[in-house]
């Protein structure tokens, strides 16, 4: 099994360096043979890298795609956010002496931090704000286009955010599946190594060609 302390990349790399060097020192190769580790069980390990290798490289994909879809949700959040926040603070300032119209719009209290209800507080203001509140805000520079874009900037975020938890999603199952194909490979390079061990055993030297530090 290779050190646990090694990085997915460079375990991927010492099993690569260990079968080109099976087959390519006579030495080594003629040894293994002997043991059960001839062209044919070897192409086996190599067949099983490869696989490893896909699902290794499948997963760092899914996972930069996850990390490009979260930074465009937060971007679009925050831009949101802020939007929000300039206008709620106007919007405050002009309906002080409207309780009412304040509760309606959801500015009774506090902006939450949990995203469902952060998201739902701003839906509130851009959605059920009527004309005759909208006519109170002009004085403070809030215009029908400003609601309009608050709108559509909901519609941004909350797109944003099911393509970033899909990513998410895709991601997850993606590193199941790689974590999977390490299990089978580091498991059969268990087998690997242990018969190379005994077949290199008067030559431990050879051991450092197939990815093994040889043992003092």
């Amino acid at each position: 099994m290779a050190n646990s302390r090694k990085s997915e990349a460079e375990i991927l790399e010492q099993y690569r360096v260990a079968f080109e060097n099976v087959k390519n020192q006579p030495k080594i190769a003629t040894e293994m043979a002997e043991l059960g580790y001839d062209s044919d069980k070897i192409e086996e390990g190599e067949q099983l890298l490869i696989q490893t290798r896909n699902t290794y490289d499948f997963n760092k994909r899914e996972d930069d795609e996850t990390i490009v879809a979260s930074r465009a949700f937060k971007q679009e959040k925050e831009t949101l956010d802020t939007k929000f926040r300039k206008h709620r603070k106007k919007a405050r300032a002009i309906l002080r002496k409207n309780p009412e119209i304040l509760k309606k719009l959801g500015m009774h209290s506090g902006v939450p931090n949990a995203y469902t209800n952060w998201i739902e507080t701003i839906r509130k203001f851009y959605v059920d704000i009527d004309e005759d509140t909208l006519q109170k805000l002009a004085s403070v520079k809030i215009t029908p286009e400003d609601i309009s874009n608050g709108k559509l900037q909901i519609q941004k975020v909350e797109k944003g955010r099911a393509e970033y938890l899909r990513e998410a999603g895709e991601s997850q199952d993606a590193t199941k599946q790689k974590d999977a194909a390490f299990a089978k490979m580091d498991d059969w390079m268990r087998d690997f190594y242990a018969i190379a061990n005994i077949a290199l055993e008067d030559e431990p030297q050879l051991m450092e060609a197939l990815g093994r530090k040889r043992k003092s």
